[in-house]
C-alpha cells in the first residue's frame, strides 16, 4: 500500500461512517509517520482501521469497501473495520496519534498509530509476517529499543509475553537477528 492509498481509505471510510476521524491500528498506520516506508512494510493491501467517532460503524465500513468489495477489486487495497480493542497498545498511545490530513483524506482526519505503539502492538500479536515487519523496522532504524522497552512494561499482558517480546527487541535492534 502506497501513502495515496491509505489516504483514499481514509476519505472512504469517512463517508461511509459518516464520521471526520478515522483511526489506522494495523501495519498500514506506518504510513502515518513514514510516508515512504520500505516495501516490506508496505505488501500489505489493508488497513485495519475504525471510525473514532463511530466506532460501531467498523463493519459498515468493511461491508462497503472491505475485501472483495468492488472498492477492492478495482483499486486493489481495502479497509478491514475492527474494533479499538484489536490490539494490544502500549498507555498514552491515543496521546501519540500521528494525523494525517488533507485533498486525498477529503479533509478527514486520519490517525495513525506511532511507529513504536505500532512495533509493540505487533510484538505482541507475534505472528511471522508482525515480527518481520519488526525486523524491517529494526534494520531501518525507524524506532528506539530504549523507548520500545520501555512502552513493553505499560502493556498487560502475560509475564511469558512481555519476556518474549523484550527478548525479540533485544535481538532485532542488537544484533543477533533471528
Amino acid at each position: 500500500m502506497t501513502r495515496d492509498q491509505l489516504e483514499h481509505l481514509i476519505g472512504a471510510a469517512a463517508v461511509i461512517a459518516d464520521d471526520d476521524t478515522i483511526v489506522v491500528i494495523g501495519s498500514q498506520a506506518v504510513l502515518g509517520q513514514f510516508p515512504d516506508a520500505p516495501e516490506p512494510m508496505r505488501v500489505s493491501e489493508e488497513a485495519d482501521l475504525y471510525p473514532l467517532h463511530h466506532p460501531e460503524r467498523a463493519d459498515l465500513i468493511e461491508g462497503s469497501i472491505g475485501e472483495l468489495s468492488p472498492f477492492h477489486q478495482t483499486f486493489g487495497y481495502y479497509a478491514q473495520g475492527v474494533a479499538e480493542e484489536t490490539a494490544v497498545l502500549p498507555e498514552g498511545w491515543k496521546d501519540r496519534l500521528v494525523e494525517i490530513r488533507n485533498e486525498n483524506t477529503r479533509g478527514a482526519k486520519g490517525l495513525c498509530l506511532e511507529i513504536h505503539d505500532l512495533l509493540i502492538a505487533k510484538l505482541i500479536a507475534g505472528r511471522e509476517k508482525d515480527l518481520a515487519f519488526l525486523q524491517e523496522a529494526a534494520r531501518h532504524r525507524m524506532a528506539d529499543p530504549e523507548e520500545l522497552l520501555r512502552r513493553l512494561g505499560t502493556v498487560t499482558v502475560a509475564p511469558e509475553v512481555r519476556e518474549k517480546a523484550h527478548a525479540t527487541i533485544e535481538r532485532a535492534f542488537r544484533g543477533g537477528r533471528s
